[in-house]
């Protein structure tokens, strides 16, 4: 009789095993599909300031080991990208905060080069889009919207004019703050010094969306992030962010801040840094979906989207390895019940309401007033020392 029971329980494993194989192929089948028809956009991979420190090549796009077309040392490249269904890549032209030591400028600009450089190299597979219709132009031509992001309003050094340069140059979103606490603008991870946002930073804000800058506030302090809400005339973005009910790491977005997106029309692209989703060792793609879940609670479906900060972390979740894996987590959202319709929205529907909303904007405001010339001292008085 023992040898028959255990031989029935054999059974009976093997039948559930491949009964949970073919779940999951089915939830993976019905992400791929997802991505078949409507674009994958990711707020923010630092593959250009891979490059720039890479010790192959330092700056070199055209360096061996940087060719996307093949297997790189990076989270990135273009065969892995395909398996991920990319249809819209934001690359993120970080400059870290020292660079106001060395020149921002020059840094900056440095790195929309490298990125332009990237898109420019491999126009079989990378267009670039400076509209939302141009993503949806792109895709349907087979090509991965490229898109830039500026990670910091240091990069501006207080100046609007700056600011409008950048917007020429082909940037459509600016994180307001990286860690540290700028001359008009709290950060996440520094000593507060305004409360907030001071005169000058709510201007930065009303001028990007006169332009049709999307205001990413990702990094900033909590009162920043309501600052910002307050001023805006246009939808903001988190580009790479997660909720910090799940964790309360000051990186992440309060619930408090989650529940006055419906009424902005705002975006949290959710992350996958490791530290801003668990306390525990080691992230999953578990995490991942958790938060999303966490979002869409609070602040509804239409306000949630994917930021991956690929090629700007060292370790990732466990099923979240590198830019292949996109479709592992709408399967693994699938798995958890949701709609097509819902996919379609984190996916990529989301963001590009929000820039869709941003550039309406943008074309109201410019008939009603003319580019902003005002200045911070003229704003808020003396500087005070940022760092």
């Amino acid at each position: 009789m023992t040898t028959i029971r255990s031989l029935f329980t054999a059974a009976a494993m093997v039948l559930v095993s491949a009964s949970s194989v073919a779940a999951q192929e089915t939830h993976l089948d019905r992400a791929l599909r997802i991505l078949s028809t409507t674009p994958l956009v990711d707020g923010h991979n630092d593959l250009p300031w891979a490059i720039r420190n890479s010790e192959a090549g330092p700056h070199d796009v055209e360096a061996a080991s940087h060719d996307l077309r093949g297997r790189t040392p990076f989270h990135t490249d273009i065969e892995r990208l395909r398996a991920g269904g990319m249809g819209a890549q934001f690359w993120s032209v970080y400059i870290p905060f020292e660079a106001l030591d060395e020149g921002a400028a020059k840094v900056q600009l440095e790195q929309i080069d490298i990125a332009h450089q990237i898109i420019e190299k491999y126009p079989d597979h990378f267009e670039l889009a400076l509209t939302a219709s141009d993503v949806e132009t792109a895709y349907g031509r087979g090509r991965i919207a490229s898109m830039l992001g500026m990670e910091g309003g240091h990069a501006i050094e207080n100046s609007l004019g700056s600011l409008r340069a950048y917007f020429a140059l082909g940037v459509r979103y600016m994180t307001l703050t990286h860690n540290g606490t700028l001359d008009w603008a709290d950060a996440c991870c520094d000593l507060p010094q305004h409360g907030g946002m001071t005169e000058f930073g709510k201007e930065v804000v009303r001028e990007m969306n006169r332009l049709g800058m999307m205001v990413d506030i990702s990094h900033t302090s909590p009162e920043t992030m309501n600052d910002a809400l307050d001023v805006a005339e246009a939808p903001v973005i988190f580009s790479h962010a997660a909720a910090r009910a799940l964790n309360d790491h000051p990186r992440n977005v309060p619930d408090q801040v989650l529940r006055r997106l419906p009424q902005n029309g705002g975006v949290v692209m959710v992350t996958f840094v490791p530290q801003f989703l668990t306390r525990e060792d080691q992230a999953t793609i578990g995490d991942v979906a958790d938060h999303i879940e966490h979002i869409v609670e609070v602040a509804g479906i239409d306000h949630v989207g994917i930021g991956s900060d690929f090629d700007g972390i060292e370790s990732t979740p466990v099923g979240l390895e590198d830019v292949s894996t996109f479709p592992a987590l709408l399967a693994e959202l699938s798995r958890r019940g949701w709609s097509d319709d819902d996919l379609r929205k984190v996916a990529g529907e989301n963001v590009l309401r929000a820039w869709r909303d941003a550039e309406a904007s943008a074309r109201r405001l410019q008939r009603e007033r003319n580019p902003s010339t005002r200045t911070i001292e003229q704003l808020d008085g003396t500087i005070g020392e940022d760092r």
